[in-house]
């Protein structure tokens, strides 16, 4: 089963999130329901590994906590293939990352080995922007770089099928982790 780690967004967030990926004068916006704040990409991975993995993940305490957005910005090496929303640094999306990332190493989940750059993906371009294309994305970046995203709480984090379709992926949740509230 194809599976990942994320933390949702509540609504305000998403909507907001939309509204630019909506406004993108290219590209294939993502779906509002699938807007999510990737902690780590499992692959595909066999349900007892997942089952175990499952376990592990209740032990992780997830204390309340606020992140916020900094702008925008896209990957791929020479053509853009996505535009995304970046996430302001912090510490505790940070730890709470590395202790995932080490409760699949012990049961046996391989990860690939990668800088954590926490974001949410507003659109992809599919195998990348022609240059003409590629100056429109990065004169939108431009003129939307100070967006207003509302920041939000985070009390946990879910595990989720994917399912990927002509149309693109559907996200199924497996299992919510955390919320412990100390307020």
């Amino acid at each position: 089963m194809r599976a990942f780690l994320a933390i949702e967004l509540p609504d305000q967030v998403t909507s907001a999130l939309s509204q630019v990926a909506l406004s993108l004068p290219v590209g294939r916006p993502t779906l509002e329901e699938n807007l999510h704040l990737t902690l780590v990409f499992l692959g595909d991975q066999s349900d007892a590994q997942l089952e175990d993995l499952h376990y592990e993940l209740t032990d992780i305490p997830v204390h309340e906590f606020e992140l916020g957005f900094d702008g925008l910005g896209s990957f791929g090496t020479g053509a853009p293939k996505v535009l995304f929303a970046r996430i302001a640094e912090n510490k505790v999306l940070t730890d709470l990352h590395q202790q995932v990332r080490r409760a699949a190493h012990r049961t046996g989940i391989v990860l690939a080995r990668q800088r954590y750059r926490p974001h949410v993906t507003l659109a992809r371009f599919g195998r990348g922007l022609q240059w003409r294309d590629a100056e429109r994305l990065e004169g939108f970046i431009a003129d939307h770089s100070q967006v207003d995203i509302p920041s939000f709480s985070v009390a946990g984090f879910s595990m989720f099928q994917s399912t990927l379709h002509r149309d693109g992926a559907i996200y199924e949740p497996l299992a919510d982790y955390g919320g412990i509230d100390l307020g």
